[in-house]
C-alpha cells in the first residue's frame, strides 16, 4: 500500500508544544500531535473502491493487513505524525470557546493526480480536544456518516467522502437519548477523506484569544495550499479568500435545499472553509415537506438549524467568519458587501434552483410566485418531498384538471394522508396545479425533455433515516449486506434502478416515531 504522502499543516504552521494526551487549553497552535488509539479487534465492514481510488490506492489495497491497521488506527503510516486540529465555534448561536478535534485524528496528507486529501480517522480515540469525551464513536453514527458522505457525493453535494468504515472490536458506552440510559454499543472509526478539515471556527478561536499572528499564518496557509487561484497578497488576498467561502458555502447550502437535507449541527466548527458538508451527526432528508423540521433533538425547542433557516444560518455563520478575519482587514464595508453579495446571489441560485425542479426554462415574472405558492400548498397535508417533485416529472402539460382529485394522480404517491385531498386543501391543489400548467403552456421543450431534465434536479433515492437505520440494525448483528445494498443503490441516486424501488416509498409508518428514524441527538 503506498500513499504519495505530502503533509503541509503539521509542518508549515505551529504546533502545540505539549506531547502529553491530556485536556486542556492550547494557546497559540493550529493543533496538537496525538496517536490514534489502538483497536482491540478491527473489522473492515465496507470501503469504498471510488475514494480509495481517488487517494491513490487500488482495489487489492483495501484487502490488506496494511489498510486495516493504518485505517483502525492500529498502526500509524509510516513517515507521518498524526494530530487533532485545534479550532473554536459557535455552537446554536452562543460562542463555546475552545472545541477541537475531539474524537477525530487527522492521519495525514497526501497528493494523488495533482489533489490534496486529508486522510482524518473520525472514533479513534481520545485527544487534547476531547474535553470529557472518549474520543470514541459508535457503529451507529458511524454507518450513517459512512453512506450519507457517499450519497451525497453521488446526489451532487459538495461533501467530504467515506474511504472506509471499521469496527474496532471494543464497546463504547453512550446515553444515545440523553435521557441517562446508557448502554454499551459496538465501536467504530471511519476514515473521512477532505481537501482539508479546515473550518470557519479554526480562525474563530485564534480571533476570540486575539492570537492574529497565529491567525494570519493559518489564513496565508489556507490560500496558498487550497486556494491556489488567490495570487493577491494582504488585504485584498483575504477579502478575495472570504469571498469564495462565502460563494462556496451558498453553493453548498442550495444543493442541500435541493435535496430536501437537514445538516442538524451547522455550528461554525461544522462548516468547512472548502464548501463541502462535514461532520454527519444528527442529520436528516425531509420526508414530508416542511421548512420547520430539523432532525436533531437538542434542537427540538427552538430549530435553529430547520430546514428552512439553513440558508440565513450560513450567513450568520459567515457573519462570525467575517469577525474573524476583520483584524487582517481593519476595514468593515468590503466585508459587508461580501456578506451583501451572497444575500443577492441567494436569491437567484435558489429561484434558479427551485425553476430546475420544476422543468422551467425560460423566464417569466411569476415564477417567484408559483415557486411560493408551491411552498404553501405543500405545507397543507403531509406530502414527500421527493417522490413529489420525481413524479412531478410525470405530470403532462395538456393534462385536464377535474373536479375530483384525479389531476393528483401522477403525484399520488407523495400523500401521506390522502384523504384530506379535499375541501380546502384540494381547491388549493387545483389552483397551484392551474397555475404550473399554464406556466408550462410557454416552454418551448416537450414533455419527455422536460422529464429528463427535471430528473437530473430531483433524485428519486435519497438515503432517507429509516433507511440507514435498517442498515444499522442488520450491521449491529453482523449482517452488512443492506450498507452494501444501499452503498450501491445511491451511488446512482438519479436512476431508475426498476430493482430497487421498494426504496422509492414514503416513510413507513413504523418509522414515524421510532428512535434513529425520525430525529437523532449528538450522541455517537
Amino acid at each position: 500500500m503506498n500513499l504519495n504522502i505530502k503533509d503541509t499543516f503539521n509542518k508549515i504552521l505551529p504546533a502545540d508544544p505539549d506531547k502529553n494526551n491530556t485536556r486542556r487549553q492550547v494557546h497559540e497552535s493550529a493543533f496538537s500531535f496525538v496517536t490514534p488509539r489502538n483497536p482491540s479487534d478491527p473489522q473492515l465492514v465496507h470501503a469504498s473502491e471510488e475514494v480509495a481510488e481517488l487517494v491513490g490506492l487500488s482495489k487489492a489495497d483495501i484487502t490488506t493487513k496494511s489498510f486495516l491497521e493504518a485505517f483502525s488506527g492500529r498502526k500509524v503510516l509510516e513517515g507521518t505524525a498524526p494530530y487533532a486540529m485545534c479550532y473554536g465555534g459557535h455552537q446554536f448561536g452562543n460562542w463555546a470557546g475552545q472545541l477541537g478535534d475531539g474524537r477525530a485524528i487527522n492521519l495525514t496528507e497526501i497528493i494523488h493526480e495533482d489533489k490534496r486529501w486529508s486522510l482524518q480517522l473520525k472514533g479513534a480515540g481520545a485527544t487534547p480536544y476531547s474535553r470529557n469525551a472518549d474520543g470514541l464513536a459508535v457503529l451507529r453514527s458511524s454507518v450513517r456518516e459512512h453512506l450519507c458522505s457517499e450519497a451525497m457525493y453521488h446526489l451532487g453535494v459538495p461533501t467530504s467522502r467515506s474511504l472506509s468504515l471499521m469496527l474496532t472490536g471494543d464497546q463504547v458506552l453512550r446515553d444515545m437519548l440523553y435521557d441517562g440510559n446508557s448502554a454499551y454499543e459496538k465501536g467504530a472509526v471511519v476514515c473521512r477523506v477532505a481537501p482539508s478539515f479546515i473550518r470557519f471556527g479554526s480562525f474563530q478561536i485564534f480571533a476570540s484569544r486575539q492570537e492574529v499572528e497565529t491567525m494570519q499564518k493559518l489564513v496565508d496557509y489556507t490560500i496558498e495550499t487550497h486556494f491556489p487561484d488567490i495570487k493577491e497578497k494582504g488585504v485584498e488576498g483575504y477579502l478575495q479568500f472570504f469571498s469564495e467561502v462565502a460563494q462556496r458555502t451558498l453553493d453548498m447550502v442550495i444543493h442541500w435545499q435541493r435535496v430536501g437535507f437537514v445538516h442538524g449541527v451547522m455550528n461554525t466548527d461544522n462548516m468547512s472553509i472548502h464548501g463541502i458538508t462535514i461532520d454527519y451527526g444528527p442529520y436528516g432528508w425531509l420526508e414530508g415537506y416542511d421548512h420547520g423540521w430539523t432532525p436533531n433533538t437538542t434542537d427540538r425547542g427552538a430549530k435553529r438549524y430547520r430546514y428552512g433557516q439553513q440558508p440565513q444560518v450560513a450567513l450568520w455563520n459567515l457573519f462570525q467568519l467575517a469577525n474573524a478575519l476583520y483584524p487582517l482587514i481593519n476595514e468593515v464595508k468590503p466585508l459587508e458587501s461580501i456578506l451583501e453579495r451572497y444575500k443577492v446571489n441567494y436569491q437567484k441560485q435558489s429561484l434558479q434552483m427551485m425553476k430546475d425542479k420544476l422543468g422551467l426554462v425560460l423566464s417569466d415574472e411569476g415564477d417567484g410566485n408559483l415557486i411560493g405558492r408551491l411552498q404553501e400548498v405543500l405545507h397543507q397535508t403531509e406530502t414527500d418531498m421527493t417522490i413529489f417533485f420525481r413524479n412531478l416529472a410525470n405530470v403532462p402539460r395538456d393534462m385536464k384538471i377535474e373536479e375530483n382529485a384525479e389531476f393528483l394522480n401522477p403525484v399520488k404517491d407523495a400523500f401521506y394522508q390522502p384523504e384530506e385531498l379535499k375541501g380546502v386543501v384540494l381547491e388549493a391543489w387545483k389552483k397551484w396545479f392551474g397555475l404550473y400548467l399554464k406556466r408550462l403552456q410557454k416552454e418551448e421543450q416537450p414533455d419527455e425533455e422536460r422529464r429528463v431534465k427535471m430528473n437530473k434536479s430531483n433524485p428519486k433515492y435519497v438515503l432517507r433515516n429509516y433507511m440507514a437505520q435498517l442498515a444499522i440494525d442488520a450491521a449491529d448483528k453482523g449482517d452488512f449486506s443492506i450498507v452494501e445494498e444501499l452503498y450501491s443503490l445511491l451511488k446512482m441516486p438519479y436512476a431508475e434502478q426498476k430493482e430497487a424501488e421498494k426504496w422509492f416509498v414514503k416513510r413507513p409508518e413504523w418509522a414515524r416515531h421510532k428512535v434513529g428514524c425520525s430525529m437523532l441527538s449528538c450522541s455517537s
